[in-house]
């Protein structure tokens, strides 16, 4: 319960303040071209909250906290006296009409900007992108545990969420990308990750999984969190003991204590069970029992089981710039941010990028926002700039309804030199309701899936 509060919380808080921003960008521009603005409305519906300012712009908090819309004085709605005609948005030279409408998603490009540079000024922790154990494509290309990161592709990777940002278009483009290593002694290498190995039907939701990276901070280590009666580490291992090696073989998390194990039980008679225990390091040996695994074969295990709650260690590693460093910094991460996403629009369109991934709805976003919030100020601004990234770029789609479509009409007007017909103006508004309408199921599709998961 408290989950959900906290989510729809963080929902309502973060649309708020992109809505507010997007129509302030149009009321704003409007002013200066001269245009009478009749209402600024934050929501749908019935008013919360008006005020009448003395200029006669209304101001309003709606009911329906999911958008909002800024109403001008225009002669297709209302009729309006001759003497205040001039300042009508329909009676604007078309680059007046264009910039009023563009305005919306560049203030939310503004906003992205200025969440990002206030993020990297006040340094945004993170994990180090230092590998655990390896397997699969990752370990087949080369990378070893303790590995860092330092760099995918042309994208330097201080933290592990840049990896992540870094990898996924790669990924999702099955393309091999190079990577420049550090180990543990601080010596680079040169590696070509495999993705083009990754199979067409990989899981777009665990991309980390697929190609076999393990965080070394997702590393479980190999602590005992129960010793079950009668198995055969009963009476001899204990809670809390740490697993350090089975018969003369290390162990590092406690994903490695089973194939240990099977080699083990294949071999038949004891092992030694090296643990540390209040500091001090044991050694037992024991021969694990051998059980059925519910597929008609056998295992071979102690009877133990891992801790049920696994704490995350402290974050090692930190993105953080001057004032002044942080301006170009900010910059860069927008044009790179703005790019990945057209690109995902572009991978959704041509079928790369799974369908349950293009869309996500208001639920998805809700647990995203709150998932972040959690971790603190700086982690709340960055998924806020990504939304409202994502808004301005959305807008910018030319589709009938939103700000693109608008701007794809006045373009057609400057061609032409003249409007066009509210009868093609009409058809228009229809295909772009259908299209909202199937993106706005998808969305909510999905949000579905995600639960139902």
């Amino acid at each position: 319960m408290t989950d959900f509060l906290g989510a729809a919380w963080w929902l309502l808080v973060s649309l708020g303040i992109l809505v507010t921003i997007h129509e302030f960008g149009h009321f704003w521009v409007a002013r200066r071209c001269g245009v009478r603005v009749l209402r600024f409305s934050i929501g749908f519906g019935g008013a919360l909250w008006q005020r009448t300012a003395r200029d006669g712009t209304e101001y309003r908090i709606a009911a329906i906290p999911l958008g909002g819309y800024v109403k001008m004085l225009d002669e297709r709605e209302v009729e309006v006296p001759e003497g205040e005609a001039a300042q009508a948005f329909n009676r604007q030279p078309v680059w007046k009409r264009m910039a009023i409408v563009a305005a919306g998603p560049g203030a939310n490009l503004l906003l992205c900007f200025a969440l990002l540079w206030a993020m990297f000024v006040i340094g945004r922790p993170d994990y180090a992108p230092v590998l655990g154990p390896s397997s699969g494509i990752a370990e087949a290309s080369g990378l070893r545990s303790h590995d860092r990161v330092l760099k995918l592709g042309n994208r330097e990777t201080p933290t592990w969420m840049e990896l992540q940002m870094a990898l996924l278009p790669a990924a999702l483009d099955r393309s091999d990308v190079p990577l420049r290593v550090a180990d543990e002694q601080g010596r680079e290498r040169e590696l070509s990750l495999r993705l083009s190995q990754l199979p067409e039907d990989f899981d777009q939701r665990d991309i980390l999984g697929s190609i076999g990276l393990v965080p070394r901070h997702f590393t479980i280590p190999a602590d005992i969190g129960r010793v079950l009666p009668d198995g055969a580490a009963w009476g001899t291992l204990a809670e809390g003991d740490r697993i350090t090696a089975i018969d003369g073989r290390p162990v590092e998390r406690f994903d490695d204590v089973a194939p240990l194990l099977q080699a083990l039980g294949e071999r038949g008679g004891d092992g030694m069970i090296e643990v540390s225990r209040d500091g001090e390091r044991l050694a037992f040996p024991l021969a694990p029992g051998e059980v059925d695994d519910g597929q008609g074969g056998r295992r071979w295990v102690l009877g133990i089981e891992a801790p049920r709650r696994i704490e995350l260690p402290p974050k090692d590693a930190v993105q953080q710039y001057g004032p002044i460093a942080a301006i170009p910094v900010a910059a860069r991460e927008v044009g790179h941010l703005s790019g990945q996403l057209l690109g995902m629009i572009q991978r959704a369109v041509t079928g790369r990028l799974a369908i349950e991934n293009t869309v996500a709805g208001p639920l998805t976003i809700a647990r995203a926002t709150n998932a972040y919030a959690s971790q603190g100020v700086a982690w709340y601004l960055t998924i806020l700039a990504l939304l409202s990234l994502s808004i301005a770029v959305l807008n910018l789609l030319p589709i009938p309804l939103l700000d693109g479509g608008h701007l794809l009409y006045y373009l057609i007007e400057l061609v032409k030199g003249s409007p066009l017909s509210e009868r093609a103006m009409a058809a228009g508004q229809y295909v772009g309701l259908v299209l909202l309408a199937g993106l706005m199921g998808l969305a909510f599709y999905n949000d579905i899936l995600q639960l139902v998961r």
